[in-house]
């Protein structure tokens, strides 16, 4: 196949980030699966501006494989961009989409895709016997559980980004351009009919994880607020209990005051009270400001991503 041709079978989209020393072992590892498909197949590497020498290796590589094409962002945007770009630039009639760090094995591609033949258009990959340590595992099943309830979606913390779309799909998907990317949620979305395939989950090829405390929360923020209004309206909820509650108390202490008027009132619990409104207040005007803020960044249409350089794409 050559780089100008404008159709593939399969494509294989897959972000990039530290992954300088995993390319090679995951361009072979691919190659030999994907060979063994079709021959009408194109790897998409989507190079999210990690700092490394990922770029160089993925251009080199490219120039001995006419498979390869290359997307250098200019600037790390994040996982979800880097995805939003590769789908941006593939042409398969199936996409897999796949992490870059092996954990996602390539072995497991024939299989996703024999069961998309069967008819349909997502097939996402449920992994078994998770090579990561406990704390990663019980922190994702807590993560995920708190993200499934604010966002009303069933989310498994056994499915990851590794899955295959039709082009039906991806089509789909180019047409969503919101700011706040979700790659799993938009898929859900969409409602296209799923199948589930277990499949063995690897252990990191090499390095740890990117995905760091402090971006998972930004991530599930994110999600969070894209896909929901839930947090308004439990803060509504939250407020009508309190105005209950305090009615109740106000009533409770007018009867005791009438009953007992030698009784004083303390100080204590009026500036404790005070405080607690304040905060819940705070918190509320928050909340109402995360969203307005996630308006301000939709209103201004910027690109989702900026791409900086490409190999093996016509010019």
């Amino acid at each position: 196949m050559k780089a100008a041709d404008r159709t593939a079978e399969v494509s294989v989209v897959i972000p990039v980030y530290h992954a300088e020393h995993c390319l090679h072992e995951l361009h072979r590892r691919l190659s030999k699966s994907l060979s063994g498909i079709s021959g009408r197949y194109e790897i998409v590497l989507v190079e999210d501006c990690g700092g490394d020498r990922s770029w160089e290796i993925i251009s080199d590589i490219a120039r001995q494989d006419p498979h390869v094409k290359g997307i250098r962002l200019s600037r790390n945007f994040g996982q979800h961009y880097a995805i939003s770009a590769g789908i941006d630039n593939c042409t398969g009639d199936h996409v897999v989409i796949m992490d870059c760090d092996l954990q996602d094995r390539p072995e497991e591609i024939p299989g996703l895709l024999a069961q998309a033949g069967l008819g349909y258009d997502v097939v996402l990959a449920r992994r078994t016997g998770r090579k990561d340590s406990f704390l990663k595992r019980y922190f994702s099943i807590i993560f995920y559980f708190i993200l499934s309830y604010l966002t009303d979606t069933k989310i498994d913390p056994q499915i990851g980004s590794f899955r295959v779309l039709s082009r039906k799909v991806v089509n789909s998907l180019v047409t969503m351009r919101e700011h706040t990317r979700y790659f799993g949620g938009m898929v859900g979305w969409l409602g296209f009919r799923t199948a589930y395939v277990d499949v063995e989950h690897a252990a990191r090829y090499h390095g740890e994880t990117s995905y760091t405390l402090g971006k998972l929360i930004r991530l599930a923020t994110g999600a969070i607020l894209a896909f929901s209004d839930k947090p308004l309206r439990l803060t509504v909820k939250f407020g009508f209990t309190l105005s209950f509650c305090s009615l109740c108390a106000g009533i409770f202490i007018i009867i005791r005051n009438v009953l007992n008027p030698s009784l004083q009132l303390g100080w204590p619990s009026l500036i404790v009270s005070i405080f607690f409104m304040g905060g819940i207040t705070v918190a509320v005007i928050g909340i109402c400001g995360l969203y307005i803020g996630r308006i301000f960044e939709e209103v201004k249409h910027r690109p989702l991503y900026i791409i900086d350089e490409k190999v093996n794409y016509d010019r």
